[in-house]
């Protein structure tokens, strides 16, 4: 089997729960080297694979054929570049960066040496995200008229020593969160027309954007996204409803949770959840009412479909395309809630 060398720019939170492990267990890749600036947190996890202290040390290991840049926000663009100019594939963590026209950039660079850029959206492969897919897909709510979004948390504290709290980082729920759920509404209803967007800043002390609702305008179907940090007793995390019904959705995919308490992706069960978490269909086509199963979520998809990709057997699931379009969403919301008006995309 044809392995893919992988350089790892950070062993952070992405790296540690999302990154390292997917690419591990998939046998296409070889995790060769791992960027840690000063601690050698990864020797323990991954023996074989090498430490560096330079990001220009994963650039010039002509091992290495794709470099993940998980990295902060801020530093998205430069990295991504620096390894695109330096003939690398890239695998970017969510947000692709925070300016789009910067976005452009990189995609032009990357279709330029003929290179492979795509964006960490793992949210795409949330098991609550595959099932409300199957369920419009087969039209069990007849025609869709509206479609609500949660990503709800509770911290009512401002988390210290963390860039995500920084506002010079650029970062913020809107650029966090958002972009989750920003994806997968364009997943589902492509290009809006328009976005309205309400963004606050809640918590005592608060200092990034925390909070916030956007309207996406599309001309069939009410599209609300929602995410805030003081929400204590969560409700649905998805409300759906169309013409012949409605599904709604609580709780989260458990598979970042599972990441973090060390499983490894893909055993068995992975990914799927007990049968009290599921969402509830309400539908008049064939009268049905009650829990309906989830599928289960596979995060390990997306880098199965990058090895596929980079061995020419298939089309990148998130492109950089996509992944940018996301970004001129967030910057049309912006505008919107400093002006208070509807910004045309």
């Amino acid at each position: 089997m044809q392995k893919i060398g992988v350089g790892l720019a950070s062993f952070g939170m992405s790296g540690q729960v999302f990154h390292a492990p997917l690419l591990y267990v998939n046998p296409g890749f070889e995790i060769i080297s791992i960027l840690e600036r000063t601690r050698d947190l990864s020797r323990s996890r991954y023996p074989d694979a090498k430490i560096v202290r330079d990001f220009s040390d994963l650039l010039r290991d002509d091992r290495i054929e794709l470099v993940v840049v998980n990295t902060p926000d801020r530093f998205h663009y430069e990295m991504a570049k620096e390894a695109l100019e330096a003939g690398k594939h890239v695998v970017l963590e969510k947000p692709i960066v925070q300016d789009s026209k910067k976005g452009d950039e990189l995609i032009a660079l990357a279709d330029g040496k003929n290179l492979l850029l795509s964006v960490f959206q793992n949210r795409r492969w949330d098991g609550d995200f595959l099932t409300i897919r199957k369920i419009l897909d087969k039209g069990m709510l007849g025609r869709l008229v509206e479609y609500e979004a949660h990503f709800d948390r509770y911290r009512n504290f401002i988390q210290e020593n963390t860039w995500k709290e920084d506002p010079g980082s650029g970062t913020g729920t809107l650029f966090n969160l958002g972009s989750h759920l920003i994806d997968q509404a364009l997943v589902l209803f492509g290009k809006p027309e328009y976005v309205n967007a309400d963004i606050r800043i809640q918590r005592t002390g608060g200092r990034v954007d925390d909070a916030f609702t956007l309207w996406l305008g599309y001309p069939d179907v009410k599209v609300t996204l929602k995410a805030s940090y003081l929400v204590r007793e969560p409700g649905p995390r998805y409300l759906i409803h169309g013409t012949e019904g409605s599904f709604l959705k609580h709780g989260i995919d458990p598979q970042e949770e599972a990441l973090k308490q060390g499983a490894l992706p893909g055993g068995p069960g992975w990914g799927m959840e007990p049968e009290t978490e599921w969402g509830v269909l309400n539908t008049e086509i064939g009268a049905f009412h009650g829990p309906y199963e989830t599928l289960p979520g596979n995060y390990g998809a997306y880098y199965e479909n990058i090895y596929q990709v980079l061995t020419g057997k298939e089309k990148p699931a998130v492109t950089s395309r996509q992944a940018n379009l996301v970004i001129q969403v967030i910057e049309a919301a912006v505008e919107s809630n400093q002006s208070g008006n509807r910004v045309k995309l």
